[in-house]
């Protein structure tokens, strides 16, 4: 896609981990140019992460420029509040008061650029818990998520940053709703998004679940279904297999397609209300009757009819997901180690094709000399800036994450 919504909006992103790279990759898809303003000398230090956390910079910072700037001296100061008068778009989810100390609060920084939109990603909203740190565990065991995700008295943190990554959507939204309202006003404005109450947001429908019916919440795992089936199902093959009947149109379909007519005429199950009260036999009945079904016949007949279905995967396994790879769901990326990768692409359509973004992962500092020249500054003062050591323009050499064998066999 050639023109892209959001060309020629300048970013610059002070961001590390998830929530706040998030943002900044979901505006770079889209067409802005967003520059990543890294620490000396070794850059986001997510570059180096292990483990689970190896993928983070891989997953949230493609099409990205890179800039890197000791930020601790007067002189890297100055040149970041520069590129701040000279964008449109401030993207940052430091610690609470960590840029307020550098002076570069959005009060500070509007009187330099009135047209700046300032976004903070950070832990909590205003209010009494503001000043607190925040992972993506602590709002989900204080917002209900973890609660709704484990068993009952173990409360479990699900297996995503989803906390991270939807405020990371919400801030987005809000940085377009101020670019939006700056064509009529003229000037920009702070905004924010963060964890907590992105997850309270998540947990709306329990909320209001509690308030109409007067029941306190049950974690799904134990909570009775409101539907005769909606559960996993163990396949011969020893693969498991999700299956929901949610609707009057559903349930004939399924008991057409399996052979269970007497079903439709049983006085029991007449209505949904109704099925899900006899779960406690039925379910038994349909489990023993999918068991004995091989699995590809069992979804190519559930696909046929129209329901709802999910083999149980791995992450590593939609790597080779086929409505992926032919949907142009999957991006090629080669990381910093030089290993080839797929990745996912923004999860929505244009004309309807998905966006597949050139760029890849920038190196720390590989466009420090292109940026700064384009912000205004003569190649004498670029070149002064560089020999003092304030920016660097030379990339660091990659370090390698623990597990590249296991990761490039799984991308092949």
């Amino acid at each position: 896609m050639k023109n892209l919504p959001l060309k020629g909006l300048r970013v610059l992103e002070f961001t590390q981990m998830v929530m706040g790279p998030c943002c900044g990759l979901i505006l770079a898809d889209l067409g802005a140019e967003v520059i990543k303003i890294e620490p000396l000398p070794r850059g986001d230090r997510t570059r180096y992460l292990s483990g689970l956390a190896a993928g983070f910079f891989a997953a949230f910072n493609r099409n990205k420029k890179s800039i890197a700037v000791d930020m601790k001296s007067p002189e890297g100061l100055e040149v970041v509040k520069r590129l701040m008068a000279d964008s449109d778009v401030v993207i940052e989810n430091f610690r609470p008061g960590r840029m307020e100390s550098l002076g570069l609060a959005y009060d500070t920084l509007s009187g330099l650029n009135e047209k700046l939109i300032y976004c903070s990603l950070k832990g909590f909203l205003p209010g009494p818990y503001e000043h607190r740190s925040a992972l993506d565990e602590v709002v989900q065991m204080m917002g209900g998520l973890a609660y709704m995700t484990g068993l009952p008295g173990k409360p479990m943190r699900a297996g995503a940053s989803v906390n991270d990554v939807m405020g990371a959507m919400f801030g987005v939204i809000a940085i377009q709703a101020a670019v939006r309202q700056r064509e009529s006003t003229g000037k920009g404005q702070e905004v924010q998004a963060s964890l907590f109450e992105n997850n309270v947001f998540l947990m709306a429908q329990a909320m209001l679940a509690e308030a109409v019916t007067g029941e306190p919440s049950e974690p799904w795992s134990v909570k009775e279904r409101p539907w005769p089936v909606y559960d996993l199902f163990d396949m011969p093959d020893g693969t498991q297999l999700f299956v929901g009947i949610i609707g009057d149109g559903q349930w004939h379909d399924f008991c057409v397609e399996f052979g269970r007519e007497e079903w439709l005429k049983d006085a029991r199950l007449q209505s949904n209300n109704e099925r899900a009260k006899q779960r406690y036999w039925l379910l038994p009945e349909v489990r023993e009757m999918l068991r004995t079904l091989p699995v590809n016949d069992l979804i190519a007949r559930l696909e046929a009819i129209g329901l709802p279905f999910a083999p149980v995967r791995r992450p590593g396994e939609l790597l080779n997901d086929p409505h992926l790879l032919a949907s142009g769901g999957l991006i090629d990326i080669k990381l910093p180690d030089g290993t080839a990768a797929r990745t996912p692409a923004l999860p929505i359509t244009f004309g309807g094709s998905r966006l597949n973004p050139p760029g890849g992962l920038p190196a720390v500092g590989a466009d420090t000399r292109e940026v700064l020249l384009a912000c205004g500054l003569d190649e004498a003062s670029v070149s002064k800036l560089l020999q003092a050591g304030v920016v660097s323009d030379v990339p660091l050499p990659a370090v390698p994450a623990a597990g590249n064998g296991a990761r490039a066999a799984q991308s092949a």
